[in-house]
C-alpha cells in the first residue's frame, strides 16, 4: 500500500475519508494509525508505539489481533472457497448455522446470516414485524444498535437525530426499567430489543430479574424479545452468551463483531423455529449478496471451537476475578476518579464522576500503553474490554498501567482544580 509518511497518511484521509475525524485524533495528540497487530497488541505504523487492546472494537478482537488458528482457517478456505451466491444452498452456511443452533439457548435454531452488526438487527427487526405483523419497536434509551436503517431508528438519538431518523414506530423507555417497559408495551409492538449490557451507555449491569419480567412482559403482550448480543457474546461476560447469566432465552439473538474473528466480517440473526415460516411463502425476501460468505464461514466456525470450551469461558471467569480485585485496589487509592467498576465477565466500565474524566482516562491510558475508549452515550464512564485471550501476567499489567493512567489522571485534575477553574 505504498511507504507514505504518518503525516501523508493523515492528510489524505483527511481529504479523502473523513475530515473532522483526522482533525479530532490530531487535536487530542492521538496521531495514531494502526500498523502492525498482533495478539492483543497493536503498534503504531512508525512502530515508535505499542498498546495493549482494552477495547477490542466492542469485541471484534475478543481472540486478539489475527490469532493464528483464524488466519490459518482463512488462509485454508481461499484455496478453495470464495464469497459463494447467496441464492443456493451452502454447505458452509449449513455448517455453521447448525454449530450456532447447539450454542444457543431454548429452540434459536434457525440462522439468517449478515455482513454488519446494523444489518443483522436490521434483519431481526425486519423478522418480527413480519411475523407479529405489527411495526412497533421499544428499545432503551441511550443503547447503541447500529448505523443502518432499522438499527439506527432503534438507538441513541445523538446517532439517530442528525440523518433525520426518528420514526413514531420507535419507542425508548430507560434501561433496567420493567415497569417503564410495561407503560410503554401496546398491541402494535412487535418487538423489544435490548442489548444484555449496553456498552455505549457506559456497561450499567442490569439486575438478575429484569430480563425475566422484560421476558413475561413480552409473551403477555403478545411481542418478541430481540437480545443484542453483538458485544457481549461469544464468552465476553464468561458465560458463550450474555444473556444466560439472566436465566431467559429470547426469541431472536443477534451475533456480530468477534463472530468473524476481526478477520472476516460474519453476522447472524438467530431465531426461533417456529419463525423461520416468515420465508415459507417466498425463501427469497431477505437477502444479503455477501452475508454468510462461504470463506466467512469457515473463519466463524473456527471462532466458535475456540471460544466455546470449558477452558476458555474458565479462563474468562479467573481474569475477571484478577480485574475486578485489582480494580478495587485502583479505586480505593483514587476514590475521587473511579466511583464504581461495572462488570460481567471481561464486558466492563469505570464509572467516573464526570462526564469529562473518561475522554481524560482514555488519553492517559493511551499514555500509559492502553487503548482504553469512553462510552459514547456516557463519557463519565471507560469502557474496558480486554481480549479474551491474554494471560494472568498480562492482566496484571494491564492493571499496573492502568493505575499510572489513573495518577496521571488525578495529577491534571488536581493542577486544574488548583488553578481555580
Amino acid at each position: 500500500m505504498g511507504n507514505d509518511s504518518k503525516q501523508v497518511v493523515f492528510k489524505k484521509f483527511s481529504d479523502h475519508v473523513n475530515s473532522g475525524k483526522a482533525r479530532f485524533f490530531q487535536e487530542y495528540h492521538l496521531d495514531y494509525v494502526f500498523g502492525r497487530r498482533e495478539g492483543p497488541y497493536v503498534w503504531d505504523m512508525d512502530g515508535d508505539k505499542r498498546l495493549i487492546n482494552c477495547h477490542v472494537n466492542g469485541g471484534l478482537y475478543n481472540l486478539g489481533h489475527r490469532h493464528p488458528r483464524i488466519v490459518e482457517a482463512l488462509e485454508g478456505a481461499l484455496k478453495t472457497l470464495d464469497i459463494g451466491n447467496h441464492h443456493f444452498v451452502s454447505r458452509e452456511k449449513a455448517q455453521l448455522a447448525e454449530k450456532l443452533a447447539c450454542l444457543s439457548p431454548g429452540d434459536l435454531e434457525y440462522v439468517i446470516f449478515g455482513v454488519s452488526g446494523g444489518e443483522a438487527i436490521d434483519t431481526a427487526i425486519k423478522i418480527a414485524r413480519k411475523a407479529t405483523r405489527r411495526n412497533g419497536v421499544i428499545s432503551a434509551s441511550g443503547g447503541y444498535h447500529g448505523h443502518t436503517g432499522l438499527a439506527l431508528a432503534a438507538g441513541d438519538a445523538k446517532y439517530r437525530d442528525p440523518f433525520l431518523s426518528s420514526s413514531p414506530e420507535f419507542t425508548q423507555i430507560p434501561f433496567n426499567d420493567a415497569a417503564a417497559l410495561k407503560n410503554a408495551l401496546h398491541p402494535k409492538v412487535a418487538a423489544v430489543i435490548l442489548e444484555t449490557v449496553p456498552a455505549t451507555l457506559g456497561m450499567p449491569i442490569p439486575d438478575f430479574s429484569y430480563f425475566k419480567e422484560v421476558r413475561k412482559l413480552c409473551e403477555e403482550n403478545g411481542s418478541l424479545l430481540i437480545i443484542d448480543e453483538v458485544q457481549t457474546g461469544l464468552g465476553r461476560t464468561g458465560r458463550f452468551w450474555g444473556i444466560e447469566h439472566f436465566e431467559t432465552v429470547p426469541d431472536i439473538l443477534v451475533s456480530a463483531k468477534g463472530l468473524g474473528g476481526g478477520i472476516y466480517p460474519v453476522t447472524a440473526t438467530i431465531i426461533r423455529k417456529d419463525l423461520e415460516s416468515v420465508f415459507h411463502e417466498d425463501p427469497f425476501i431477505h437477502i444479503s449478496t455477501s452475508g454468510g460468505a462461504d470463506i466467512g464461514c469457515v473463519v466463524a466456525g473456527k471462532v466458535l471451537e475456540i471460544s466455546s470450551t470449558k477452558a476458555f469461558l474458565d479462563h474468562v471467569a479467573e481474569l475477571s476475578v484478577i480485574f475486578s480485585q485489582g480494580m478495587a485496589d485502583i479505586q480505593e487509592k483514587y476514590p475521587e476518579l473511579l466511583k464504581e467498576f461495572r462488570q460481567l465477565g471481561l464486558m466492563s466500565g469505570l464509572k467516573t464522576p464526570h462526564p469529562d474524566l473518561g475522554p481524560l482516562l482514555t488519553k492517559t491510558c493511551y499514555d500509559a500503553g492502553l487503548l482504553s475508549i469512553y462510552a459514547g452515550n456516557d463519557t463519565s464512564v471507560l469502557q474496558f474490554l480486554p481480549p479474551l485471550i491474554i494471560t494472568n501476567d498480562l492482566a496484571l499489567e494491564i492493571l499496573e498501567r492502568m493505575e499510572m493512567a489513573f495518577q496521571q489522571a488525578k495529577t491534571f485534575v488536581d493542577a486544574y482544580m488548583s488553578d481555580g477553574k
